[in-house]
């Protein structure tokens, strides 16, 4: 161990990190809570239970476990030591050591220029590609009752991206700083068709937990926006993307294809022309309407009737429906 230890080739290229050696307390909490569970029950039972809203980070910004990869290495002489002064590093240069070397970004370099004593990035010579991945930046998952976590990023990417790349595109193309990366695989569940049982390859996905040095506030749903904000969301969003727009064409279009084109088409709106419950919904008021018609024409006859007058069709008509109504059949009931 101790040559692979001494081994540079043998070192992980880390391409991330935050560039300063010290992180805001906030971060360092979030850090804290975000720790996976089964590091979490080894620290209970080695150091105790840390209070709600409080980190375990020690006074130089070490967390639990690099203090102990500390402590390891400098029992067993494997620190590094300063070249200036040929002593082992403290806890806190060995700690921006650690982060000088994970925030090294693949074609990139930081130089110390002497006119003005300024460290600037520069570009080393090897170019840089987009990526042709898409990387989905979704909402962080909050338990009920608890405050949502703004030093936390989720993204869902592709399998075949690391940590790594994950890292290097976020500082390299957003500049945006990462105290770490814990990554899980969701696999699609099987389903059975008539080859067998299949999975779906677009319900398999990584799922990529990005801690943050500065926040980033996700914004608020629909549901939890108040009645004016809400509807001026919507009517963004419905302007500059069209959504409802696009239901009702894809149900219209829907509709052309299955129940034919030209006469044959059935004529209905087209929020309605693909579900059968909507469908009924229509024949039922429609069929409500028409009853309660004529029932208000068998009362008004009968009404005339008593009156002794002349059942006539456009007198009943008028005193039922107004003189601009609809059209309707002339045979009207001569009797009840």
């Amino acid at each position: 161990m101790n040559v692979f230890r001494r081994c540079s080739q043998f070192l992980r290229p880390y391409s991330t990190g935050p560039i300063s050696t010290e992180l805001p307390e906030l971060a360092k909490v979030a850090r804290t809570s975000s720790t996976p569970l089964a590091v979490r029950l080894r620290r209970l039972k080695q150091f105790g239970a840390v209070p709600e809203g409080t980190s375990d980070a020690t006074r130089t910004g070490l967390t639990p476990s690099e203090k102990a990869r500390y402590v390891r290495f400098k029992a067993t002489g494997d620190i590094q030591k300063d070249p200036a002064t040929g002593k082992e590093l403290s806890e806190k240069e060995w700690l921006a050591h650690i982060n000088a070397r994970r925030s090294r970004v693949r074609g990139f370099t930081r130089k110390l220029h002497s006119p003005t004593g300024v460290a600037e990035t520069e570009v080393v010579g090897r170019r840089i590609y987009l990526p042709n991945i898409i990387l989905r930046l979704v909402r962080n998952h909050t338990p009920p009752s608890q405050p949502y976590n703004p030093y936390e990023a989720t993204f869902r990417i592709p399998q075949s991206v690391t940590k790594t790349d994950l890292r290097a595109l976020l500082l390299a193309m957003y500049g945006v700083k990462t105290t770490y990366i814990r990554t899980d695989n969701y696999f699609s569940p099987r389903y059975r068709t008539m080859k067998g049982w299949e999975q779906r390859p677009y319900k398999t996905y990584k799922r990529a937990v990005v801690g943050l040095v500065d926040p980033f506030y996700y914004p608020h749903r629909l549901e939890d926006m108040s009645e004016d904000k809400r509807r001026e969301r919507e009517a963004w969003i419905e302007k500059n993307f069209m959504i409802q727009r696009n239901r009702v064409l894809r149900k219209v279009e829907l509709l052309r294809l299955t129940k034919g084109d030209g006469k044959a088409t059935y004529k209905l709106n087209a929020p309605y022309a693909t579900k059968r419950s909507h469908i009924l919904r229509l024949v039922h008021e429609r069929k409500e309407k028409r009853e309660n018609l004529v029932v208000d024409f068998a009362q008004e006859i009968r009404s005339i009737r008593q009156e002794k007058g002349k059942v006539e069709y456009e007198k009943v008509k008028n005193r039922v429906l107004g003189l601009n109504s609809t059209k309707f059949p002339k045979s009207v009931p001569a009797s009840d």
